[in-house]
């Protein structure tokens, strides 16, 4: 018997908490609004922006109006649309999590009893207890309110479970969306597509024909204003334990028997169960971690981490390269190479399947043949390349060389892309829970990088100085098994 499809397209009034930050001005009230002039959001809906500081209003509508205009392309004149999106947008001030402070919201969402709430935490993750336990007890909860949580949940497994449990008390699973933006990027969503619906791809994603996967998120900036949050987090929880772990369980898991929610993530579930612990004595090894110091970037100078942070004695890495292994039968002893760091030279995310090289070279031309390479360019240019060996024309004889075959999403799909938080966002209206992480993927991806961290300690890896500017520090260990597929192209 088919499934009954739980998605429900519905009218919705939106609670952003911390609704007068920069979170919620740069993407989610851009990204609704999107959705708004495109014809998409065709039901009714408003939005209510929680702040806890007074006399704020005026300042708040002028810098939303802003930072929707800057996130419109070609100078349109959507100034029209822009006053009609803001009038469905009504800031409140709620200083405290209490039943008596969430009175003014109460009353405000009693005016649309039909609509289904949802509530965003756009706020610090120690917040998401109290939040669930006053909109509980001011009976806000109801069997088809949602709620969306912004990362980190917590800094390792034991605050992510305490922070589970307290926002369980009062939604079930089902109405949790743990966002993740990275899974709602176009090129990642063509993963699926790439792999489960070409039989080249199909027959040949396993350890027989691939040699090594690289998944490279490089950024150019520094720490910025998030030095106090980073300084307790580091690559390792930043990037690797949610973005990084997202994109290999999305190139590495088996297919799914249906394209539904909790089918994708069981299988997303089984392959970060099998990644290989990082032990105390393989952690030298298989691990690079760094830090960067004063360097130029684009011609500017720019300081080191630690006189970013103010914070001198800090041993918080800016890089991490992992060498990890998924140990079940389709990944047996192939490498996955994962690598971030910030300060680099260049911002970039991409995924670069090699596969292995010809058995054997009949060519008169012995000069050396490289891998067939599949390279999936998530940030900024989002793109497929498929790198093959290529006749160079000419009467030389079989002189070859590799050339790529490009898919540029730009140039063949003419129409605007939307950004993933649009893409994400639409799909927590509708109750389509597929790009989002569930409870028991978020403690396994916990238990994994925390073999790492805790293998750090045990060991007393140090960080290698790294300067601004550069690729990252040199990775001894891993380049004397490949290179890293961008280095030369940068």
């Amino acid at each position: 018997m088919k499934k009954k499809s739980t998605e429900i397209f519905e009218p919705f009034s939106l609670v952003v908490f911390g609704g007068n930050g920069d979170l919620a001005l740069r993407k989610i009230y851009p990204a609704l609004f999107h959705r708004f002039i495109a014809g998409q959001l065709v039901i009714d809906f408003n939005i209510i922006a929680i702040t806890r500081r007074d006399n704020t209003e005026d300042e708040f509508y002028k810098e939303l109006k802003h930072f929707i205009q800057l996130s419109i392309e070609n100078d349109q004149d959507v100034s029209s649309d822009i006053e009609r999106f803001v009038l469905k947008v009504k800031l409140l001030v709620i200083k405290e999590n209490t039943v008596a402070a969430y009175a003014i919201l109460k009353q405000h969402l009693e005016q649309f009893p039909t609509f289904q709430n949802i509530y965003y935490f756009s706020t610090p993750s120690s917040a998401f207890g109290s939040i669930s336990a006053a909109l509980k007890s001011s009976a806000l909860v109801f069997d088809n309110s949602k709620v969306v949580l912004e990362k980190p949940l917590g800094f390792g497994s034991v605050s992510s479970q305490q922070i589970n449990d307290e926002i369980t008390e009062a939604f079930i699973e089902k109405q949790i969306y743990r966002i993740d933006h990275y899974l709602g990027k176009e090129t990642v969503q063509n993963l699926m597509v790439l792999r489960f619906a070409n039989n080249l791809f199909e027959k040949s994603w396993n350890r027989d024909s691939i040699d090594n996967i690289q998944i490279t998120v490089a950024e150019n900036l520094g720490v910025e204003n998030r030095a106090g949050y980073y300084d307790n987090s580091g690559a390792l929880l930043d990037m690797v334990q949610n973005h990084l772990l997202q994109l290999l369980c999305l190139v590495a898991m088996e297919p799914p028997n249906v394209l539904e929610a909790d089918e994708l993530r069981n299988e997303k579930l089984k392959v970060l169960n099998a990644l290989r612990p990082i032990t105390a004595k393989t952690v030298k090894e298989h691990t690079v971690k760094g830090q960067y110091t004063r360097g130029r970037i684009d011609n500017k100078e720019v300081s080191s981490y630690l006189e970013g942070i103010e914070k001198y004695a800090s041993k918080t890495e800016t890089y991490v390269a992992i060498k990890a292994f998924v140990d079940n039968w389709r990944w047996k002893d192939v490498p996955f190479y994962l690598r971030t760091g910030k300060r680099l030279k260049k911002r970039y995310s991409e995924i670069v399947i090699n596969f292995k090289k010809v058995q054997h070279n009949l060519f008169p031309e012995k000069k050396k043949m490289g891998h067939n390479k599949l390279i999936i360019s998530i940030q900024p240019d989002e793109r497929i390349e498929l790198v093959q060996m290529t006749k160079i024309p000419g009467p030389g004889g079989y002189r070859y060389q590799p050339i790529s075959l490009k898919l540029d999403y730009s140039d063949t799909f003419k129409e605007r892309f939307p950004e993933a938080y649009e893409r994400l966002i639409m799909d927590v209206i509708r109750g389509n829970q597929t790009l989002f992480m569930r409870q028991d993927e978020l403690q396994a991806a916990w238990k994994w990088t925390e073999t790492i961290s805790r293998s750090w300690k045990e060991s007393k890896q140090a960080n290698i100085l790294y300067e601004a500017g550069s690729m990252g520090p040199i990775d001894n260990i891993m380049e004397q098994e490949h290179e890293w597929e961008t280095n030369k192209e940068i």
